[in-house]
């Protein structure tokens, strides 16, 4: 093994690449900003996808650069040398790694991903126009809540997510490692007008359902085989009411014992799995 100047140069699969030892060097120092900062990820438009599955289901053509920790690169190459054989790739020194790594015991692989650009129009024409379905989200901040829907939404189909603009990154690490590989195939966009979306959605015939404490009809009562799309508020706060104001129906979920409300992602995936229900029968 070679040293220099911060790099070392290990032979691994018959070919000489440098190592970055040094926690100084340049790329390091981006990355990690990529994972700590939105602004940052904005700037240059891309997102850091941390994980084995996340590297694996990544479409090739939006990687623009992959990582492998030394320790961990035989068995990287084992689980991923198909997709790794067509792409270069930075061998990086444990401690590097961890820099870069948004998590407490990182995998060993994390790749740069250009973000996606989609709009309302775009949403609106996927799928049977008849029976659309998406879900409407106001402030959610909780980067968990909004990775398991993602996840929710590709497991029933539904065309899109619309978001608030004061709704946490979706390319935040922790709602990219959440959302397990959906954020690649589930459209989405954060609207700065919330209601004037709706309002398109409505002038398309998609009827707008809020999950609402104050709710008059049952959500297993309504007609989702139509198309729909539910409205879920701030994980504290629910729906503002000049937002509530705009659905054509409050729905409610109803509750045994002492709980007030369900976990946001909780309540999106009862209606989206009701309406899948209904779909297919």
């Amino acid at each position: 093994m070679i040293w220099s100047a911060g790099f070392c140069l290990p032979v691994i699969r018959d070919r000489e690449v440098y190592m970055i030892t040094s926690l100084s060097n340049k790329t390091v120092k981006e990355i990690a900003a990529l994972s700590q900062k939105g602004k940052e990820r904005h700037k240059k438009d891309v997102f850091v996808a941390e994980g084995i599955k996340m590297f694996q289901e990544a479409p090739l053509e939006r990687v623009c650069g992959v990582y492998v920790s030394c320790s961990a690169e035989q068995e990287i190459l084992k689980l991923c040398g198909e997709k790794l054989a067509g792409i270069s790739y930075e061998v990086v020194s444990d401690d590097v790694f961890a820099k870069m790594s948004d998590t407490k015991t990182p995998q060993g692989i994390l790749c740069l991903v250009k973000q996606f650009h989609y709009d309302l129009t775009f949403l609106m024409e996927r799928g049977i126009k008849k029976q659309l379905l998406f879900v409407v989200l106001e402030d959610m901040q909780d980067p968990g809540n909004l990775g398991t829907i993602f996840r929710t939404a590709e497991a029933v189909g539904a065309n899109g997510i619309i978001m608030s603009s004061r709704t946490v990154d979706v390319y935040n690490p922790k709602t990219i490692r959440s959302t397990m590989g959906s954020i690649y195939r589930v459209p989405f966009v954060y609207v700065d007008d919330l209601s004037a979306a709706i309002k398109v959605l409505q002038a398309e015939d998609v009827c707008v359902y809020a999950a609402h404490l104050n709710g008059h009809v049952f959500y297993e009562a309504a007609d989702y085989r139509k198309s729909t799309a539910f409205l879920i508020g701030n994980e504290g706060n629910g729906l503002r009411k000049e937002t509530a104001a705009c659905a054509d129906a409050l729905l409610k979920i109803p509750m045994e014992g002492r709980v007030e409300s369900l976990n946001a992602a909780v309540a999106s995936s009862v209606l989206l799995y009701e309406a899948y229900r209904q779909r297919r029968v």
